[in-house]
């Protein structure tokens, strides 16, 4: 149950700050998403192919210096868990101002969480900040940004059918966002 694994992964914890975050990878919305990230912090856009900045967080903060055991572990939870369809439909907001598109359905992403967080409950989704609701993130309101325009920009984008079928390690840290390991979800 080995994960498709970065040789860095390890070693890449332990010696630099970051934190790392599990994810459900949205490559529908990269270029929207990855466009956002290089307009505000061109210093964490990733040189990794394989990072996709549009995701549906799955359990975040995780582990800062996982081990083989660890990533077995979460081997495990992607081998349990079939791959499944899902839609992005509508960009919403949160009362703190997050423009998201959540996916329709958000079950299967939240008994994912769910799964990991049981798997590892020194790892509360969120540190316990904030209740679980699927989503991918698109941008931040401000004096410049708001639903409307934000709706605008997305544009041919939504609505978007849309395949979970696996799970990623991502690293984060600015100038270092890459993918530390890969799980296929079940076929």
């Amino acid at each position: 149950m080995r994960a498709n694994l970065s040789p860095v992964c390890h070693d890449a914890a332990v010696r630099m700050p970051g934190h790392s975050v599990l994810v459900v990878p949205v490559t529908e919305l990269e270029p929207f998403v990855r466009g956002r990230w290089q307009h505000y912090e061109p210093g964490w856009v990733s040189r990794d192919p394989a990072f996709t900045h549009a995701h549906v967080t799955v359990l975040a903060p995780w582990l800062p210096a996982p081990t083989d055991a660890d990533l077995d572990r979460v081997a495990r939870v992607a081998a349990a868990t079939a791959a499944f369809d899902y839609d992005l439909r509508e960009v919403r907001v949160f009362p703190d101002g997050c423009l998201h598109v959540p996916p329709e359905p958000a079950a299967p992403f939240a008994a994912l969480t769910r799964a990991l967080a049981d798997a590892f409950p020194q790892c509360p989704p969120y540190g316990g900040a904030h209740d679980v609701v699927p989503h991918v993130t698109l941008d931040q309101e401000s004096a410049n940004v708001s639903l409307a325009s934000t709706r605008a920009l997305v544009g041919d984008l939504l609505p978007v059918g849309c395949r979970a079928d696996r799970l990623q390690l991502h690293w984060y840290k600015e100038g270092g966002c890459r993918v530390l390991a890969d799980w296929k979800l079940a076929s």
